[in-house]
């Protein structure tokens, strides 16, 4: 019998045979090529317990015994050198693996882990898309924007300025979010997003981080500043004085509701001055009285240009401007109404819905892009428009998504019931800390399709937000109900029935406080400054006496949140005014 195995070396026969075992060979064939009696290599084979030894011991003690036999060698060869060393390397691969065996570490296997592991770490870009997440975001973009939202966006790869006079709700605000989100990522340009309060700007913010979510990028700060190139995305509301120094691409929202427009233009105008800036006006209509409607008439652009060669003459009727059109002042302007937005692609209205749920007047106001003239309305939005206050930035003693707002300090409620199917209104209202001080609405709702039980459950849910001193009640017809549901947990409240005169006192109340500069509400809470301007005065039906009362419909809203408004502020005195209380005299006789 032959082997390939050279052990000519090893003088230990005992070791040469466990050696030849480990390769195969059995107990006769070990004892023939040894000489060694059978009996001998079997009581070898037990004692020294050949078959229990791991495979890896096996190996590890096969390579010893090679390596020991190279270097017994008097003179090495080259190749002896390279057995050598494979041998060596082999061995500390070995050893590595016994290791790991002992502590289940990664690194006693491949040193490069522990290495990757010394030294600093590079931190990831904050705020930053790779190629393929900005790919992803483009795909999003144009797959889930509705035709009349591409052709903004065509029109803002060509205009320098859009104009955009819009229905409510048909996603302008998450649109324009998405745009500017892409447009800072291509370009580089800062992105500046200017609203009737900071609260309103933060949608625009909400609508951003949700979009680059979807690409698994997660933004933070505020500015929120791009990871790719340093641009910057700000969110400000209408006092922009702080934000002359910024230059970028400038979007500002509801502009017919922004108070003191001109000046805002003014002060806001440079930010997109540059040419290679643009700027995106976009708005829901309010009144022809507003200071933004001659921006958008074009009548501002004709002021002071007394040449008829430089005055413009635009048309901004609906027929016109329904498809988008360049004007000679420069801007690009587009009224889209529901019904374009329908036929459009939008499907996420019930035209008919809409209609049985609005009077004719706040359809056409709300949904068909028509401004309201309120010359005849007691509350005109000239005088409103004193009221509307950034209130994130004035109120630093209101919270609203704390559990409890307003602290442990008064507020007073009112509310007004709903007329056959409409909605009912109702207001929470921090009073005057001293007599003829400020009132502010701090909450505002508007209830539809809820029973008496439910109205007045939600209205008992707002005394354990608040710490409620008073809460006034309409408890005229159907809101007898609510009345008394309430006044089982809250015996104070006030009973208010309608008559000319009560109606009389309530609406010179309010309008005393409002010329006062005694109303204060966000500027961005456009549906209480709507449910004013509905207001007028009117004769009663026997034509004897004068009294107020909203345009509506059995199926309309109807002034609730003016109304619900002016039951709380009726609970202070004319007298207030002044600042003293007026004082009755007992005699005694």
């Amino acid at each position: 019998m032959t082997t390939t195995n050279d052990t000519s070396l090893l003088s230990d026969p005992r070791r040469q045979a466990a050696l030849l075992f480990w390769q195969g060979y059995s107990v006769p064939q070990i004892a023939e090529q040894l000489q060694v009696k059978r009996p001998t290599v079997q009581s070898w084979k037990q004692r020294d317990k050949w078959e229990e030894t791991a495979p890896l011991n096996r190996v590890e003690f096969t390579l010893e015994a090679r390596l020991i036999q190279l270097y017994a060698k008097p003179d090495l060869t080259a190749h002896d050198f390279k057995v050598a060393d494979f041998l060596a390397r082999q061995m500390e691969r070995l050893a590595r693996v016994n290791r790991y065996g002992q502590t289940g570490n990664e690194a006693d296997l491949n040193p490069n882990v522990a290495n990757r592991n010394k030294g600093e770490k590079k931190k990831p870009k904050k705020n930053f898309f790779s190629e393929e997440a900005i790919e992803k975001l483009e795909e999003i973009f144009l797959e889930q924007s509705f035709d009349y939202q591409l052709e903004w966006w065509r029109a803002g790869l060509v205009h320098r300025i859009r104009h955009i006079l819009k229905s409510r709700q048909i996603g302008a605000t998450f649109y324009f979010a998405r745009e500017a989100l892409l447009q800072a990522l291509k370009t580089g340009h800062n992105q500046i997003f200017l609203s009737a309060s900071k609260t309103q700007a933060y949608v625009f913010r909400k609508y951003i981080i949700a979009f680059a979510r979807q690409a698994g990028v997660e933004l933070t700060g505020d500015p929120i500043v791009l990871g790719n190139n340093g641009a910057e995305l700000m969110f400000l509301g209408t006092n922009a004085n702080t934000a002359q120094s910024h230059n970028g691409d400038l979007y500002v929202d509801e502009i017919f509701w922004i108070p003191n427009f001109q000046k805002l233009k003014r002060v806001a105008g440079g930010m997109s001055s540059q040419e290679h800036l643009r700027t995106t006006y976009f708005s829901t209509p309010s009144s022809l009285a507003h200071g933004a409607y001659p921006f958008w008439s074009g009548e501002q652009f004709n002021k002071g240009r007394s040449d008829k060669s430089e005055r413009v003459d635009i048309d901004i009727s609906h027929a016109a401007l329904a498809k988008g059109v360049a004007c000679p002042d420069g801007q690009w302007r587009q009224i889209v109404t529901i019904e374009d937005a329908l036929a459009k692609g939008c499907t996420l209205f019930n035209i008919d819905t809409l209609k049985r749920e609005n009077s004719v007047d706040e359809f056409r106001n709300l949904f068909m892009c028509e401004f309201v003239d309120d010359k005849a309305s007691v509350f005109p939005f000239e005088e409103l428009q004193r009221c509307m206050v950034d209130s994130l930035e004035k109120w630093e003693d209101y919270t609203p998504f704390a559990d409890r707002p307003f602290g442990h300090r008064p507020v007073w409620i009112g509310y007004d019931p709903s007329l056959r199917g409409d909605s009912a209104g109702c207001v929470v209202i921090a009073p005057p800390v001293v007599a003829g001080g400020k009132f502010r609405i701090l909450e505002r709702h508007q209830w539809k399709g809820m029973d008496f039980a439910q109205q007045a459950e939600s209205i008992r849910e707002l005394t354990q937000k608040y710490t409620v001193e008073y809460i006034g009640i309409d408890a005229t017809g159907l809101g007898q109900g609510v009345f008394q549901l309430v006044r089982s947990f809250y015996p104070a409240a006030r009973e208010i029935r309608y008559t000319p005169e009560m109606k009389t006192a309530m609406v010179l109340k309010a309008k005393d406080t409002i010329r006062r500069g005694c109303l204060e509400y966000d500027v961005s809470a456009t549906d209480i400054t709507q449910s004013f301007m509905s207001i007028r005065k009117t004769m009663t039906s026997s034509g004897r006496s004068s009294t107020y009362e909203a345009s509506r419909t059995e199926e309309a809203s109807h002034a609730d949140l003016a109304w619900a408004t002016m039951h709380v502020l009726i609970n202070e005195p004319l007298t207030a005014a002044t600042g003293h209380q007026s004082t009755s005299i007992m005699e005694w006789y």
